[in-house]
């Protein structure tokens, strides 16, 4: 009797562990303006909001700028759907602080599409993500990034594409996107969704 007790709880425990999901994600991004995020001083149109989705593009100046989260996290997981829409597309999402960003687009050194890897301004990009299978050009794709200490792991479309382990991340801060300068450019954002963990 005690073997099928223990067995039952050894499965449950099992079957918990199987189905647990990530924490509920709720909007980090309202679909309506640019409330819970810092918006460069000098705008130009660079960033706007209309119906549910953010447009981020270039000026004439190509200066490039970046949007930050009001709020600092540690522990967190983040999607966002994002739209390559005109140019040379080099944005991404910036983990803490602009020492860890994952890359969206083009690389600005390298000259090529390196999409859900890491870049960091002293080590380029340590891993290299493989996307060209999974990748949308001309369609909206899910990126959802989980960062765990100094650990993220990348999902493009619902596939693991890339873990890494940050030695110099920052143990806590805002979460931030990127106008790359230098660039004529277009890019969507939407759904950008958060879970604190």
């Amino acid at each position: 009797m005690k073997r099928i007790l223990f067995a039952s709880l050894v499965f449950l425990a099992f079957q918990s562990l199987l189905f647990a999901q990530d924490p509920k994600l709720k909007k980090i991004f309202n679909g309506r303006n640019l409330n819970g995020w810092v918006v460069p001083e000098n705008n130009h149109d660079n960033w706007t909001v209309n119906d549910g989705t953010l447009y981020v593009k270039s000026d004439t100046a190509k200066k490039g700028s970046n949007l930050w989260t009001k709020k600092k996290y540690t522990n967190f997981i983040i999607s966002a759907e994002f739209l390559m829409v005109d140019g040379v597309v080099d944005s991404g999402i910036f983990l803490r602080s602009e020492n860890d960003q994952i890359q969206i687009g083009i690389s600005g050194s390298l000259k090529r599409d390196l999409t859900a890897s890491p870049y960091l301004p002293k080590l380029k990009y340590p891993v290299e993500a493989k996307v060209k299978d999974i990748l949308k050009l001309k369609d909206w794709n899910t990126m959802k990034v989980k960062v765990v200490d100094k650990t993220y792991t990348v999902w493009l479309n619902g596939v693991e594409v890339m873990t890494y382990t940050s030695e110099e991340i920052p143990a806590s801060g805002p979460i931030g996107l990127q106008l790359h300068p230098g660039n004529e450019m277009s890019i969507n954002y939407r759904n950008i969704l958060l879970a604190e963990l």
